[in-house]
């Protein structure tokens, strides 16, 4: 297989420093979680498609076969924490007030911002095991849903676009945390870059 031909997905830059979003997350945990285990998916992903590739060319169907899984939770971990972290601003910012469509789409669906949030942390907090709180938009009622999924899984199953996601698998935040999850998915809230989600919003429904 050439240089050219090997996959080599990278870390996304992310847009704060490390201390950026104390003290909901802590400098030790963002420095952990993104450079030791989003570094990890990135890198086995990258392993695992140059060894898929590989095994195409030889047609190896059983190594193809047997590579999926691989590929699937590594992929996953990679675009589940890269929508992760630029869902995320420091509270500084100014950045961490619903508002415009997004918010006028939460009262719609919901009834109000405060309802969308509740049950968002209803859900996101009754995760068995590792897994992700998800808003996504369904384009066919035109409508905001809240889904989990455990491990790397993504809402691309459930016909929905993504607009925010929030990691509870342990290593996001038991450094802090310990077990209290339900602090955690609480205290997020605080650091959620709205103008983001705005502006994801805006590109699902057009």
């Amino acid at each position: 297989m050439s240089e050219s031909s090997k996959s080599s997905y990278q870390l996304p830059k992310l847009n704060y420093s490390f201390e950026g979003l104390e003290p909901v997350i802590s400098k030790e945990t963002l420095e952990i979680h993104y450079s030791k285990h989003h570094a990890a998916y990135v890198k086995n992903l990258n392993e695992a498609l140059n060894e898929y590739h590989k095994a195409e060319s030889e047609n190896d169907i059983a190594k193809m076969i047997k590579l999926q899984s691989l590929i699937k939770f590594n992929g996953g971990g990679h675009v589940n924490h890269t929508l992760f972290w630029e869902n995320l601003a420091p509270i500084k910012e100014n950045k961490n007030k619903p508002s415009g469509k997004f918010l006028k789409a939460a009262e719609s669906s919901f009834g109000s911002m405060q309802n969308l949030i509740e049950e968002f942390n209803k859900q996101t907090i009754a995760i068995q095991g590792s897994g992700w709180g998800w808003i996504g938009y369904n384009k066919m009622n035109k409508s905001l849903e809240i889904v989990t999924t455990v491990k790397h899984k993504t809402i691309s199953a459930f016909g929905l676009i993504p607009i925010l996601i929030v990691d509870v698998w342990e290593h996001a935040y038991y450094l802090q945390y310990r077990n209290e999850r339900s602090r955690f998915v609480n205290e997020i809230w605080k650091i959620i870059n709205f103008e983001e989600v705005e502006k994801r919003f805006h590109k699902a429904i057009v």
